[in-house]
């Protein structure tokens, strides 16, 4: 008859239990999980044998590492070897099936880890304190407390100058900052248009838009002298020439102090918005260039970045197969496709990378599956490369820009041929025929 023994990993240590009458206590599992809400019922079922607690918070956090990747680490070799390898037909519970193999493997001692197994350890991790002397319900938590910290830390731990995380937020301020930037520079010119409504038409930019009017403010009070100030906003002797001639003979309404002070500060935000974006955009491409090199290199800063944040992390983005990479972003239209059995599209968020933008019509399709290629195996050299470098990014950058001009032209060539050999022999080769008969005449 085969004795049945039961480890448990504690934050604190080891402990071994012995569990009596093995047979009924399989045959009986009801009456288990009713003992297990139960101390006194659960002491007549589960007895401790051995308690091995750790010594150091160094050491109880190596071996919790080791447990939970399923290898057996020295202290708890030692342990199970002490108390458990002597005796013959000894059955040992245990939590995690990579655990049992391992210690099977190592000590040649049966594992299991079914049956009424789980339910005894989840009595013994409920009465724990009750069962091992000189423990209490607040150090056993002190001491869980303490290693699930030190555990997360440890599993947290990252490069400092390899983290995705950054991109994805960044990325996702730039978007939004996008918005904020063009909602904004629609608010003032709407605002400001009852003034000088002329201007809208001389000055389309937003961001020149805005520094335009923290200069002019009044366009009454408009002189020649301003007219460098001007040129230096917009770069351009016309339009500001354009823009002086406009405010003698607007068609706009006349404005009070306090309404141009409220649009002067609000014009002022929205140049403070729009030079933020720009460094935010320099810091992502920094970022980029950091983390993924090769994917940055390839497809661009804010492209690739999309792509990452996506897909959640670059790791994801590794993982990803090629096809997968190709429709990231157009899962609505897969979806919609595959319902209505209809054309699948063929290319999610990697359309706005300009290689595409530059391609044919017809060749789009191609382009995005040669390019979803080429960036599913710069995300995984990205991810998996230990000093990343990009140079298979570059190199393929250049083919593709080698690629998409001349791809066109071999394309018309076949049309070209294709259509010669339906229509038969052109007319130079006719007559260059009929040359070589009269030569031989």
């Amino acid at each position: 008859m085969s004795k049945l023994y039961v480890l448990y990993e504690h934050a604190a240590g080891y402990g071994l239990f012995s569990v009596r009458e093995f047979e009924e206590v399989g045959v009986l599992l009801p009456q288990v999980e009713a003992s297990v809400t139960d101390v006194s019922r659960f002491n007549q079922i589960v007895k401790l044998i051995s308690f091995s607690p750790f010594k150091t918070a160094v050491t109880a956090l190596e071996n919790i590492n080791s447990v939970s990747e399923g290898v057996v680490p020295e202290d708890l070799q030692l342990f199970l070897d002490t108390n458990i390898t002597k005796k013959k037909k000894a059955v040992l519970g245990v939590a995690e099936p990579k655990l049992g193999a391992s210690i099977t493997e190592a000590l040649k001692i049966k594992c299991d880890h079914t049956g009424a197994i789980p339910e005894i350890i989840r009595g013994i991790r409920t009465h724990f304190p009750n069962l091992v002397k000189g423990f209490t319900a607040k150090s056993a938590g002190v001491a869980q407390l303490g290693l699930g910290h030190s555990y997360s830390r440890a599993k947290v731990k990252f490069n400092v100058h390899r983290v995705d995380n950054m991109i994805i937020q960044s990325i996702a301020l730039l978007d939004q900052l996008d918005k904020d930037v063009n909602t904004f520079s629609m608010r003032i010119r709407e605002w400001y248009g009852y003034h000088f409504p002329e201007l809208v038409k001389i000055v389309p930019d937003n961001l020149m838009y805005a520094k335009v009017v923290q200069l002019l403010k009044n366009r009454k009070e408009l002189t020649e002298e301003k007219l460098e100030a001007l040129e230096e906003i917009i770069m351009d002797t016309g339009k500001a020439k354009a823009i002086i001639d406009a405010s003698k003979s607007s068609m706009g309404m006349d404005i009070s102090p306090i309404d141009l002070i409220n649009i002067d500060m609000f014009a002022n935000r929205v140049i403070d918005l729009a030079e933020y974006r720009k460094e935010i955009a320099e810091y992502l491409k920094s970022k980029m260039t950091g983390v993924a090199p090769n994917l940055a290199t390839l497809i661009g800063d804010q492209v690739g970045a999309r792509l990452i944040a996506h897909a959640g992390s670059l790791t994801n983005l590794a993982k990803y197969p090629a096809s997968t990479v190709q429709i990231l972003g157009a899962e609505k239209a897969l979806f919609r496709a595959l319902k209505t059995r209809g054309n699948t599209p063929k290319y999610g968020l990697l359309f706005h990378s300009t290689f595409i933008g530059r391609a044919g019509t017809k060749n789009k399709g191609r382009i995005s599956r040669y390019l979803a290629n080429k960036c599913s195996i710069a995300s995984r050299i990205d991810c998996f490369s230990e000093n990343p470098v990009n140079v298979f990014g570059d190199i393929n950058c250049k083919l593709l820009r080698k690629l998409l001009p001349g791809y066109q032209r071999r394309k018309r060539k076949k049309r070209k041929r294709r259509r010669r050999t339906k229509r038969g022999p052109s007319k130079k080769l006719k007559q260059s025929l009929l040359s070589l008969k009269h030569k031989k005449r």
